[in-house]
């Protein structure tokens, strides 16, 4: 496997778990739930792809950090990680 594509990677799971991060963070600083309660809860709401949104603005600190280090595939595997939980925020 090039390198390229495991920098892509492992830019993607980076973004995905950055965005879990934001979520985890939201949830429990500005809600009463803690983090399981407050998804089942936000999803019965309708609300869990605006939370995954919320939680991807950390992203753009991640995207931002790694095109100052010169990591340009890890920044498109972040960039491609918050497209594809922008898709999933349309279907949920």
């Amino acid at each position: 496997m090039n390198n390229n594509y495991k920098d892509l990677l492992v830019g993607f799971i980076v973004g995905i778990f950055t965005s879990l991060l934001g979520s985890y963070l939201f949830i429990t600083f500005f809600t009463q739930f803690d983090f399981l309660t407050g998804m089942k809860a936000m999803r019965e709401y309708g609300y869990l792809g605006k939370i995954i949104t919320i939680g991807t603005m950390l992203d753009l600190a991640v995207f931002a950090i790694l095109l100052k280090r010169n990591k340009e595939f890890m920044a498109r595997g972040v960039i491609l990680a918050v497209i594809v939980l922008a898709i999933s925020t349309i279907i949920i």
